[in-house]
């Protein structure tokens, strides 16, 4: 039963990315590697605060920044210098692996001994009962933020932006200003998880972020199909889905382990699981037609 509860925690704290994921890929239909060196950025910066003694409240804002600042660089890179989106990310996630390295001064900070978010307060007896607590606030806090301002006009027209650009830059909408805000967001969410991952396992490792897209992308992906059968149109549910699909992504590759797959082949299983969630929903309808 832990090693599920593991599992339900874990998802919770890569809520963010899949959050971040859904702005980048859904609502602007960019596909953003930053990702993978924005979440080691969330986290070694994180590690190395925490490991100076610094309030976990001082660093979040501190993260927070540093993933919008990594965000907003490569939507630059794309929107001023005209280079593929794709691309653009690459090597801002590329360049990222030294700003992580030299943050870090070593591959792995471990965090033993140290104060956590999930540390300060002590609602529950049971560690992992309060981390869980303490987690669900925490991301509802965020899903409410991030469901509010898409509500707004600035977030309409987010939406708008990757729905038809050219109509809404007739409109007088700046395009590039949009595009430069929402990689930004989706990238100081995905930071966010490198937040909250690195005070729930203790470490942070120079390599943590490898491969992390597949996890947000999997996770968006499995809300999209639920948002699809359910035909969901509203903000609000949609976002919950988004975190439903992250918790059972994670739970998912529990599972996995639990029936005693290799754990070496786990990031294989999950890309033959994001291909499957992937395929799903064109093979029935290939089948229906």
């Amino acid at each position: 039963m832990d090693f599920y509860l593991t599992a339900l925690l874990q998802g919770l704290c890569f809520s963010a990315i899949a959050l971040g994921i859904y702005i980048s890929m859904k609502i602007f239909n960019i596909p953003d590697i930053t990702t993978d060196g924005s979440y080691t950025l969330g986290g070694a910066v994180t590690a190395v605060m925490l490991s100076r003694h610094l309030s976990p409240y001082l660093i979040l804002p501190t993260v927070i920044i540093a993933g919008g600042l990594a965000g907003a660089l490569t939507g630059l890179i794309h929107t001023k210098l005209k280079i593929n989106a794709l691309l653009a990310g690459i090597l801002v996630m590329t360049a990222l692996y030294s700003v992580n390295l030299t943050i870090m001064g070593r591959s792995n900070v471990p965090l033993i001994g140290t104060a956590s978010l999930f540390s300060l307060l002590n609602i529950v007896a049971d560690p992992n009962q309060n981390t869980f607590i303490l987690l669900s606030v925490f991301v509802a806090i965020i899903t409410l933020l991030i469901g509010y301002l898409l509500k707004t006009d600035f977030g309409i027209a987010m939406r708008a932006t990757g729905n038809s650009e050219s109509m809404i830059r007739a409109l007088g909408v700046n395009t590039d200003r949009m595009k430069i805000t929402g990689l930004a967001l989706a990238n100081a969410l995905t930071a966010l998880s490198g937040y909250l991952i690195v005070q729930f396992q203790g470490f942070a490792d120079i390599s943590m972020g490898i491969g992390i897209v597949i996890v947000g992308l999997g996770s968006v992906i499995i809300a999209e199909t639920l948002i699809n059968w359910f035909r969901i149109t509203k903000v609000w549910v949609s976002l919950a889905l988004v975190l439903t699909g992250a918790v059972i992504f994670q739970l998912v590759l529990a599972f996995v382990l639990a029936i005693g797959v290799d754990a070496n082949l786990l990031k294989l299983v999950t890309a033959a699981f994001v291909l499957l969630i992937v395929s799903l929903p064109r093979l029935s309808f290939n089948k229906a037609s």
